[in-house]
């Protein structure tokens, strides 16, 4: 299996909201922000192939379908849909991908299933050829948002997937597309029933985790760090524990949707028992699994 980090569309968000009840003199060192009080923020995607044969995408970032006023109220940096560029960098088009895995339906996460915004035409689904896996519970929460959640979500983008005819709701540790390859953990601290996907290594050890916004990038491996849109910090925190203990004890590496400038990082622990990271990779290119 050969790895590839994707870089879709970036973003800039108010710090206080991504770093939640973290002071301004802490995060601020992590990420400095903008005159706007705004920071830099990465939407990537990650490509792997052959898994059980498949040529597959985890998530698709932000995209460009918002029209210029909402690109400019959510920070969205480039107006061109930058993901299905890097895709054809690394030698793949849209029509390619057998199969995409998506976290969650929040937008920055699945926006980029939508093809880029043009004057008075309808959203259309990108990845015509492609099977679009979501996790069962998350499904549910995606067709009936709660008032705080309810505009991360794209009403035309869940409406699109149900008359796809290629939606596949995933409820267990693997599916049968993906086979004994991908192993799914789940959490509900940010979202009810965010999937997170690993890449399972050689004898249950090493391997990858699509941390997507249980941990956005390296600042939030700290336990006590969480976002100001999540929708319940103590028990994000509480799942964050489990899932960094077990990365740290397999040998697991976290793969990052938001951070910058580090694709990929291996969880340490020092002796207080506090979690951080080290062995950053900025980018993957054709990188082996167990490299």
């Amino acid at each position: 299996m050969k790895l590839w980090s994707i870089m879709g569309n970036s973003q800039l968000l108010d710090g206080g909201a991504m770093f939640g009840n973290a002071p301004k003199a802490m995060w601020s060192k992590w990420l400095p922000p903008d005159a706007a009080n705004r920071v830099p923020l990465a939407c990537r995607a990650l490509l792997a192939k052959p898994i059980n044969g498949k040529t597959v995408l985890f998530e698709t970032g932000i995209g460009a379908f918002f029209e210029p006023a909402m690109r400019e109220r959510y920070g969205v940096v480039e107006s061109r849909h930058v993901l299905l560029d890097s895709l054809a960098a690394a030698g793949v088009a849209h029509t390619d991908i057998d199969i995409v895995v998506l976290s969650h339906l929040h937008f920055d996460h699945a926006g980029g299933l939508l093809a880029a915004w043009q004057a008075k035409q309808a959203p259309t689904l990108l990845f015509p050829n492609a099977r679009y896996l979501v996790g069962a519970e998350h499904w549910q929460r995606a067709c009936a948002p709660h008032a705080r959640d309810r505009a991360s979500f794209v009403p035309e983008l869940i409406e699109l997937l149900k008359q796809s005819g290629r939606l596949e709701l995933v409820s267990g540790e693997h599916c049968e597309l993906l086979g004994s390859g991908v192993r799914f953990h789940y959490s509900d601290g940010h979202t009810p029933g965010l999937m997170l996907a690993e890449l399972v290594g050689p004898e249950n050890h090493g391997g990858l985790l699509f941390c997507a916004d249980l941990i956005p990038g390296r600042p939030w491996v700290h336990l006590p760090i969480t976002m100001g849109y999540d929708r319940n910090p103590e028990c994000l925190i509480d799942e964050k524990s489990a899932l960094l203990a077990d990365a740290h004890a397999r040998g697991v590496r976290l793969y990052f949707t938001h951070d910058v400038d580090c694709a990929l990082a291996r969880v340490i622990r020092d002796e207080r028992g506090r979690y951080s990271t080290d062995h950053p990779v900025d980018a993957l290119s054709a990188r082996a699994l167990t490299h």
